[in-house]
């Protein structure tokens, strides 16, 4: 792999992290199959690229993009709780009926964002290339997400959330309105998601309406990667694992894009088999210790001197003639 494909891979994992991390609060967190997420991620690149040609300041760009994720969340999670819509079905229609939101807002199915300022221009006027702003605006989007999530999980409100998802008849017995918290979560992850829509967008230079397409499978794979490689002990771990994995992610893709026969058009299919290989390596992993502890056990056993006689005459046992 050459030089610039490496560390443009590790600003896209960077940057992409941002929705891995709104995966994983409706993956691992809430327990919540949202389908959403193909939907604001393009959500959140139409709106800041619609904002930016209108004038707007891309840092407030790309605030507004993640009031209108947060929306997006607020229905999902409105059709699940209060209309009693199973959450795969309702994150489906979300899903569906952002598409045409999608092209309203943009008005044609592709906005490019030549010539115009983003939240990557700062780093630029510095000298700095395309790649490296990225990297830089990754890495402190990353940071500054992570802090706020393991702050708002470590209060009360935080400790509510996980617990709807970790076991809602149980927290629903203390008192605690679950349909609120279901919904706060729903909200909290797709306004991540559509900031790493809009962030996405403004280092691609362009929004489009099909580039939600599989974002899904991203997430997951980037929260799978990252969980069974570095583990899922506290939530500030498993924050900066699902950041580890998103980049070993994309350094998997670049990798196998760069092999001869491969197109760029292989990348959905890329995905699902790198993901299709993250869900079973838990299984894997398992059956691997499994058979390293029998083997450690028959090699313990065997090591165990055998009993003579006379040590069995200073046990006190009877030796058979």
């Amino acid at each position: 792999m050459s030089p610039s494909s490496f560390f443009g891979a590790i600003s896209q994992g960077l940057l992409w992290s941002v929705l891995a991390m709104g995966v994983y609060i409706t993956y691992r967190i809430l327990d919540f199959a949202d389908l959403t997420t193909e939907g604001s991620f393009p959500l959140g690149a139409a709106v800041a690229a619609k904002y930016i040609l209108s004038g707007y300041n891309p840092i407030a760009a790309t605030f507004i993009a993640m009031g209108y994720g947060l929306l997006a969340g607020l229905i999902t999670g409105f059709l699940n709780t209060k209309l009693k819509i199973p959450g795969l079905l309702s994150g489906i229609l979300v899903m569906t009926g952002l598409y045409s939101i999608n092209l309203r807002i943009m008005g044609k199915a592709n906005l490019p964002l030549l010539k115009q300022p983003t939240v990557l221009t700062f780093f630029s006027d510095m000298g700095m290339t395309n790649t490296r702003a990225a990297m830089i605006l990754g890495i402190i989007t990353a940071v500054v997400v992570i802090l706020l999530l393991w702050a708002l999980f470590s209060t009360e409100l935080g400790f509510a959330i996980r617990a709807t998802g970790n076991n809602p008849h149980m927290i629903r017995a203390l008192g605690v309105n679950t349909d609120f918290m279901t919904m706060l979560g729903l909200m909290l992850s797709n306004a991540l998601i559509s900031l790493a829509g809009a962030l996405i967008a403004q280092y691609n230079g362009f929004a489009d309406v099909g580039m939600g397409t599989g974002t899904i499978v991203i997430g997951l794979a980037s929260v799978i990667i990252g969980e069974v490689l570095f583990g899922r002990t506290t939530v500030v771990r498993s924050l900066f694992s699902v950041v580890c994995g998103s980049i070993l992610y994309r350094l998997i893709i670049a990798a196998a894009l760069e092999r001869r026969g491969f197109q760029p058009t292989d990348l959905k299919l890329l995905s699902s088999i790198v993901l299709a290989v993250c869900l079973s390596l838990p299984l894997v992993k398992e059956k691997y210790n499994r058979i390293v502890n029998r083997k450690n056990k028959v090699k313990e056993s065997s090591q165990e001197p055998s009993l003579t006689k006379d040590d069995t005459l200073l046990k006190g046992g009877n030796p058979s003639c």
